[in-house]
C-alpha cells in the first residue's frame, strides 16, 4: 500500500497528532523533552508513540533504556509489505506503555529512510496512536524538514546560553518566513539556571509573548538520561517533571484530531517560490 493510497483512504478518518520537537543546536534537553512528554501523555490514557527522527545519531533508545530488536531500517527493508499492522510488530514497547519506534544504529543507515517511506510510516503511526511525537534531529536537515512539515505542532527546544539563542532566533524566522510560525510552541529549558541572560530576556530576544519554560533540575535530568528512566516516572515530584504533566495538559487541551491531507508542497519549494515573487515585485 502507498502513501497515497493511505491518504486516500484515511481522508475521513480520524488521524492522531504529530508533535515534532526540534532545536537549532545540540544539547538543550530534545530527547529528554520527547521521552518525558510521551510518558507523561500515556498517564493521560492517551496513546502514544515516539519516533526517533534522528537517523544518524538517536538517543530515544538511551534514554528509555530500550533493547530494541527492531529498528526503522528494518522496516525499510519490508517496506513494500508494510501496513498499519505489520508496522506495529516493528515498534518496541516500553515499560510506560508508550510504543517507540527507534532510530538506525549506525548513521550510515540514515540515508536509507526515503521522505516517500518517512511519509507512509507517520501516516500509518498516526492511523494507531493519538499522539506521535518526533524527536528530531538538529537544524533543518532535509529529514527535519519533511518531519516539521507534517508536524501539527512544533516544540522548538532552546536555553539560556547566548549561541543557542542566535540559532534558535534564526530558526525562528526560517519558520516564520515559510508559513509554520503559528504551529511552533518555543520552550526555553533551563530557565531557571544562573545566567547573565534571564528567562524573561529569553523571551524577548526571541519575540516569543507566551513561551513554555522548564526550570533547571540538572541533576534529576542527568540522572534520567544515564539510567534510562524518564523522570516523569520516578520523579514525578519533583518541578522538572511537574512542568512536563503541565505541558501534557496544555497540548492536550487544545487538541484538535485532523485528517489526514494530501501532500503540499515542500519547504524548500515554497522559500525559492517566495524569494521569486519578492524579486518579481522588487
Amino acid at each position: 500500500m502507498t502513501s497515497n493510497q493511505i491518504e486516500q483512504q484515511s481522508y475521513k478518518q480520524k488521524r492522531g497528532e504529530m508533535i515534532a520537537v526540534c532545536s537549532a543546536k545540540g544539547g538543550v534537553g530534545r530527547t529528554l523533552l520527547s521521552v518525558n512528554l510521551a510518558v507523561a501523555l500515556f498517564k493521560k490514557n492517551i496513546s502514544i508513540s515516539i519516533l526517533d527522527g534522528d537517523f544518524q545519531f538517536g538517543d530515544v533508545g538511551l534514554a528509555m533504556d530500550l533493547q530494541s530488536t527492531f529498528t526503522i531500517k528494518d522496516v525499510m527493508e519490508e517496506f513494500d509489505s508494510l501496513d498499519e499492522y505489520s508496522l506495529a510488530s516493528y515498534l518496541c514497547s516500553h515499560d510506560s506503555g508508550v510504543k517507540v519506534l527507534p532510530a538506525p544504529d549506525r548513521p550510515e543507515y540514515a540515508d536509507l529512510v526515503t521522505g516517500d517511506a518517512l511519509n507512509k510510516i507517520i501516516d500509518l503511526m498516526l492511523v494507531q496512536h493519538d499522539y506521535v511525537i518526533c524527536d528530531t534531529g538538529v537544524g533543518l536537515s532535509d529529514q527535519t524538514i519533511q518531519l516539521i512539515e507534517k508536524a501539527d505542532q512544533i516544540l522548538l527546544v532552546t536555553n539560556l546560553e547566548m549561541a543557542t539563542l542566535k540559532n534558535t532566533k534564526s530558526m525562528l524566522e526560517t519558520l516564520d518566513m515559510l508559513g509554520y510560525r503559528d504551529k511552533v510552541q518555543l520552550i526555553i529549558n533551563r530557565a531557571t539556571m544562573e545566567s547573565v541572560i534571564q528567562a524573561t530576556d529569553a523571551a524577548d530576544i526571541l519575540g516569543e509573548d507566551d513561551p513554555l519554560y522548564i526550570p533547571n533540575e540538572f541533576q534529576v535530568a542527568s540522572q534520567s538520561l544515564n539510567i534510562g528512566i524518564p523522570f516523569v516516572m520516578n520523579q514525578g515530584k519533583t518541578e522538572l517533571a511537574k512542568s512536563i504533566f503541565k505541558m501534557a495538559e496544555k497540548l492536550t487541551s487544545r487538541r484538535e484530531i485532523s485528517t489526514i491531507k494530501p501532500k503540499s508542497p515542500s519547504l524548500f519549494s515554497k522559500l525559492f517560490s517566495r524569494n521569486e515573487k519578492e524579486g518579481t515585485v522588487k
